[in-house]
């Protein structure tokens, strides 16, 4: 369906990736109205906007005043992005300033507002900006983190703009999900497990699974716009770093278990969609394992890994969610209730896996099972939207204030 989204542009070096943000909004065939602020024109000029967006482009509320844009451009959008988001406009609009007609926008618009920030660290960590992020989350607006990385100059820390296929990833959500739907998990820490663990064999070999991290993905981006705090432990993903998440890679089950307890000690919600390995070799091979040379095969002594989610439901501080997964290839209901149960969880997602099912997949389906003896049956669908379908399921049980 098309909408109607205004493209807010800061004035930060990170202006020039607002161009592919407002290819994939266009070519997803969305009516796009750019607002740069004056400051962005030094990155990028006037005519650019223009050819790329088929409209006219102002910065100031005195361009076409017959139109009353200042007023009309917030009122009739279905979507407000601005990306980057300088320290100076989270400002501005934490304290409602409108000097420009960006600004005037942010205050008119009723419809869901997303910010990128893109600054150097020390802005972004600075306690009036922390102060002003606070205040416009507080007030429903979603406020992206940034990501990591290089930034002007020599420098690298937080502060760099995401990438803009995973800012638009966030705003399709938002706009999905549209001006009615609260952010009901604004205030929250959530961390999400993702990919699969891989357990060294010798230095070229190793046991691991399938998982693509696809899932954990997709709950992640999901959980960001629904206004979240994410953690995302991701186990040998090969996939673009999702928008506004603190991203932790690791590799063996064991690494996975020792960031998921650390992050999980200030969590909300911990959905555990990563496919540990339930076993390791009992002994690691310093050089290549090689055939015998009569050609037998070499016999591996396997010991099991533990288990994460079954600790998780163990130690877990009261009002905690936790959701655990379940890939299965028979009597799939029968097992995720007795899982379900061995690991203390508040639901279990249980997926029937195969080949060319689930892993890797655009699509997933789903039983869900809740410790309270709910069951919902989420038929095929995207990633994305099984994710909110699950997300759907965790606000009711979050029984503590945010």
């Amino acid at each position: 369906m098309s909408a109607e989204i205004v493209l807010g542009v800061g004035g930060g070096i990170a202006a020039y990736k607002a161009c592919e943000l407002l290819r994939l909004f266009t070519e997803s065939g969305h009516r796009v109205r750019v607002v740069p602020t004056a400051s962005a024109l030094r990155f990028v000029g006037a005519p650019t906007w223009a050819a790329l967006s088929g409209q006219p482009v102002a910065d100031d509320v005195w361009t076409d005043v017959h139109e009353v844009p200042h007023v009309r451009l917030g009122q009739r959008a279905d979507l407000v992005v601005v990306a980057p988001t300088t320290a100076d406009l989270l400002a501005k609009a934490a304290h409602g300033l409108a000097d420009d007609l960006l600004t005037n926008t942010l205050l008119t618009a009723r419809c869901p507002v997303v910010l990128a920030p893109a600054m150097h660290t020390e802005m972004w960590e600075n306690p009036a900006t922390v102060a002003n992020v606070a205040t416009l989350r507080a007030r429903g607006v979603l406020v992206i983190e940034p990501a990591v990385g290089r930034l002007t100059g020599a420098d690298s820390g937080k502060g760099r703009l995401p990438d803009p296929a995973e800012i638009f990833a966030v705003a399709r959500r938002a706009l999905r999900r549209g001006s009615d739907a609260p952010a009901d998990l604004a205030g929250r820490r959530v961390v999400v497990t993702a990919g699969g663990t891989r357990e060294p064999l010798d230095p070229v070999r190793f046991l691991g699974n399938r998982s693509s991290g696809k899932q954990g993905y997709a709950f992640a981006r999901a959980a960001v716009a629904r206004g979240a705090r994410v953690t995302l432990i991701a186990a040998n993903v090969s996939l673009p770093d999702p928008a506004g998440v603190d991203l932790v890679r690791v590799g063996t089950t064991e690494e996975l278990r020792r960031a998921t307890l650390a992050a999980a000690e200030t969590a909300d919600v911990v959905v555990m969609a990563a496919a540990p390995a339930d076993f390791r070799p009992a002994t690691y091979a310093p050089g290549k394992i090689k055939k015998s040379e009569d050609g037998g095969a070499p016999t591996i002594e396997l010991v099991t890994n533990p288990d994460i989610a079954a600790e998780l439901g163990g130690r877990r501080r009261a009002g905690q969610v936790l959701v655990v997964f379940a890939a299965e290839t028979g009597d799939a209901e029968a097992n995720g209730r007795a899982k379900l149960a061995r690991k203390r969880a508040d639901l279990i997602v249980i997926n029937e896996v195969g080949v060319d099912k689930v892993f890797g997949a655009e699509t997933n389906a789903a039983t869900v099972i809740g410790a309270d003896g709910s069951t919902r049956v989420i038929p095929e669908r995207t990633k994305e939207d099984l994710a909110d379908d699950v997300w759907d399921l965790v606000v009711p049980r979050l029984t503590t204030p945010a």
